[in-house]
């Protein structure tokens, strides 16, 4: 199986959301346009498990306002395919989180600004900790303020003394779609096989040259519900 997969696009389309069942499947970009609609569905009670299939992307504020809607809904979540950025972040609000069945490569694309150390890496996507990565995109560098009623302040990111805070899109500008932790999961013969991997930011769409990393299996780390 090739490692080659497509990373967010300029001129991606917008989301899409699409009710089968109890399941929403919830596709595109999240970059606003759907939010309304998807807020009502959440908040009608007719909907179990949100499907992001080939979500590509979207801002930090809007990924905030689906996650706290899947929250406050109590549901969970599944990622088919691509799931990356916003994606990943409100993908990881759901009671239960995992990835879709089928013979397709799903890969989980978490924007980080560095490579998170081992310790790190073990507990930064479960409970808060998932709120403050996401606070590190949505921020000001320098500020501790709050992502949303209920979450933890950010820690990750202090002020420097001598230098200037960060303006609003300065922040924005933090949120780098192509760099991050990458969560895959392939078939093969034997079963579906998981790596996890950091990419910087400058592999484009070949994933060979982003870092294995090792002893990281996403539902250990919490990414996957197990």
């Amino acid at each position: 199986m090739s490692l080659v997969l497509a990373f967010a696009a300029t001129g991606a389309w917008a989301a899409d959301l699409e009710l089968q069942g109890s399941r929403l499947i919830v596709s595109g970009v999240l970059d606003g346009s759907a939010v309304k609609e998807f807020e009502a569905r959440l908040a009608g009670g007719h909907v179990r498990t949100v499907v992001f299939e080939n979500a590509l992307g979207g801002s930090a504020e809007v990924a905030e306002v689906f996650a706290r809607a899947i929250r406050n809904a109590g549901v969970n979540t599944e990622a088919k395919g691509q799931c990356q950025a916003a994606c990943a972040f409100a993908f990881l609000a759901g009671k239960e989180h995992r990835f879709g069945h089928g013979f397709q490569v799903h890969a989980l694309l978490i924007p980080v600004q560095g490579k998170p150390q081992p310790g790190e890496l073990a507990s930064r996507w479960r409970g808060d900790d998932a709120n403050r990565t996401l606070a590190e995109f949505i921020e000001p560098a320098g500020t501790h303020a709050p992502m949303s009623e209920g979450a933890a302040p950010s820690a990750l990111m202090p002020a420097v003394e001598g230098t200037p805070a960060a303006t609003p899109s300065a922040a924005r500008d933090r949120w780098q779609p192509n760099q991050g932790v990458l969560f895959t999961s392939t078939p093969t013969l034997f079963g579906r096989v998981s790596n996890s991997f950091y990419c910087d930011g400058t592999q484009g769409r070949d994933l060979s040259r982003c870092e294995l990393l090792s002893d990281a299996d996403p539902v250990k780390l919490g990414v996957l519900t197990p």
